[in-house]
């Protein structure tokens, strides 16, 4: 019997509203920016309303009419809501540029203005929206005055500028994608199509040898503006990332009117966050988490085994926005739960409740690597280093892990393992149940030939028939203000985030980490030489060393929990 068909009903219900779910339509309103340019938006409004009910405004680059309204919440119109869905500047019929988050604080604020103006504009409204769509609500969350009730988000964040250069690299196949459908929806079919081919496109062009900055026109067959920005301003970002470390977090340049994340704390209006373990935007969508708590604020997390484009997270969004909407606009909390954080815990295969996050009571263990590829939290030993040589000629690929618009559902990475370059550290098997839940890191003490290179750590679970599916993963560029020197013997301290987790490594399983200098093509390969991103030709290959001895104790550093908080069983719909 499927799981699905043995789990118990799901925990919030909502009656549907009796007679047909009908609704009226206002078509293409006109919306005047402070520069001239005319947006265009549709009003939906449930029939039979009396009184002007409570808003919900969503600003979306990817239509505003069938499968467009539906995502930007065309089901909540029945339950007692108005609905306004307005195309981002630049996208179907909207007028402008398409400057892909370049627009959105400006617009939004001005948006949010006209939509204190309407005679129908009863007073109080809600944002909600999935990646751009929730991006685009962060915009204005901070300035959108005391009419903004609620927001619900899901897999996205105040910031992109950190999932497009992760820990300092390039997210390759992300953006070129995301920039190739972008690019290609404005045409005949394109909503339909763009979807389905712009990760095809983006990978074969990755795969293709060229520059970075010849990438674009391989994929698409033009030069497209968002991906050269993004190459052109990665020094940019590279220094916002130093500054962040050094404890100035000024995006600077390219990013200051396309990073909010300095505002999510004056954010008054009650938020809930839904992500995924392995969407691309998951450790920017818990800073935002805790930028809110450090406001003092009560924030919602929902965290569930989704990537990016799994459609599984959709139904559980829409009943959980529905709750949030009606405690906060219809004045109706019954539908909410009592703890703020809800996890999914895969391997365990059941939802968790907290009252924060990270969960109340994880203590940091250090998981030595160690000597002939063993791995464990007892103490590190006197060996020599381990050794590996990265080809960037030959870039280390990438077996899951999140991507934007691909399925990154965990995958073996038993033929990753047998590559050279790639260094794997594995326990003994466990003897018990270990629960890792929270934000993973690892410390590395590295030495390079090369000045510029990539570290990348992957933690897996491996089963006792030798599958080894990867559970999260990070990396980081050198050089990094982070990785500070070690001695006189050009050996630095490599500290590496890798993607927050919520999982169980049941009992005889085994606990395994690679370390490894490339995740092609969802990173871009590093050359190796500190050539300009997008121009460089020339790749000469690294000759890594990893220490694990008393005085350079590698290792990953894992969140562990006692199994104490309630939990219930489900699938990873949700229920």
């Amino acid at each position: 019997m499927a799981l699905r068909n043995r789990l118990p009903a799901p925990p919030i219900r909502f009656h549907r509203p009796r007679g047909l779910l009908r609704y009226t339509v206002e078509r293409d309103l006109p919306v005047t920016m402070p520069d001239g340019v005319t947006l265009l938006a549709d009003r939906y409004v449930p029939a039979g309303a009396r009184r002007p009910p409570p808003t919900i405004l969503v600003r979306s680059p990817y239509g505003r009419r069938g499968a467009g309204a539906l995502a930007a919440g065309l089901p909540f119109v029945p339950f007692g809501f108005q609905l306004v869905v307005q195309s981002t500047r630049g996208t179907s019929g909207s007028g402008g540029e398409f400057d892909p988050l370049g627009s959105e604080g400006e617009d939004g604020l001005a948006t949010v203005e006209w939509l204190r103006r309407r005679p129908w504009f009863g007073g109080s409204f809600a944002t909600f929206g999935p990646s751009y769509l929730g991006y685009s609500a962060w915009a204005v969350a901070a300035a959108a005055g005391p009419e903004l009730k609620a927001m619900s988000v899901q897999i996205t964040a105040s910031s992109f500028r950190d999932a497009a250069y992760v820990g300092g690299s390039f997210a390759l196949e992300s953006t070129l994608s995301w920039t190739d459908l972008t690019h290609r929806q404005q045409r005949r079919l394109g909503l339909l199509t763009a979807p389905l081919l712009s990760r095809r496109r983006a990978v074969r062009a990755a795969e293709s040898g060229r520059p970075l900055g010849e990438l674009d026109v391989v994929a698409g067959g033009a030069s497209m503006r968002f991906y050269q920005d993004l190459l052109a301003n990665h020094g940019t970002a590279l220094a916002a990332l130093a500054g962040a470390q050094a404890g100035d977090g000024a995006p600077g340049g390219y990013w200051d009117k396309r990073d909010f994340s300095s505002t999510v704390g004056d954010v008054t209006a009650p938020v809930t966050l839904l992500g995924g373990w392995y969407d691309v935007f998951l450790p920017w969508q818990i800073r935002d988490y805790l930028a809110l708590r450090a406001g003092g604020h009560r924030p919602y997390l929902t965290v569930g085994p989704w990537w990016h484009t799994d459609a599984r997270h959709g139904l559980v969004s829409l009943r959980e926005t529905l709750a949030w909407f009606r405690a906060h606009l219809l004045g109706d909390p019954s539908g909410l739960r009592a703890d703020p954080v809800r996890l999914y815990v895969t391997g365990a295969r059941e939802w968790r409740h907290y009252r924060d996050w990270p969960p109340p009571g994880t203590r940091r263990e250090r998981w030595h690597l160690q000597p002939g590829g063993g791995l464990g939290p007892d103490g590190p030993r006197d060996a020599p280093p381990s050794r590996y040589r990265f080809d960037p000629r030959r870039p280390t690929p990438a077996l899951g892990g999140p991507t934007l618009l691909g399925v990154s559902r965990p995958v073996d990475n038993r033929p990753l393992e047998r590559r050279p370059d790639v260094l794997v550290f594995t326990s003994p098997a466990l003897t018990r149940d270990l629960e890792v839940i929270g934000p993973v890191s690892a410390e590395l003490f590295a030495r390079s030939d090369r000045e510029h290179t990539d570290f990348v750590v992957r933690l897996c679970d491996v089963a006792p028939d030798g599958t080894s599916r990867n559970v999260c993963e990070g990396g980081l560029r050198l050089p990094a203000a982070a990785a500070a020197p070690v001695g006189t013997g050009g050996v630095r301290r490599v500290p590496v985030d890798l993607w927050p987790t919520g999982h169980r490594f049941p009992r005889g399983h085994r606990v395994r980490v690679h370390v490894t200098s490339g995740a092609h093509p969802k990173v871009a390969v590093n050359p190796g030489t500190g050539e300009p991103l997008g121009t460089a030709r020339a790749m000469v290959a690294a000759r890594q060393e990893v220490f694990h001895d008393p005085d350079r104790p590698s290792a990953i550093v894992l969140p562990v929990v006692e199994r104490a908080a309630a939990a219930e069983p489900g699938d990873p719909g949700g229920t």
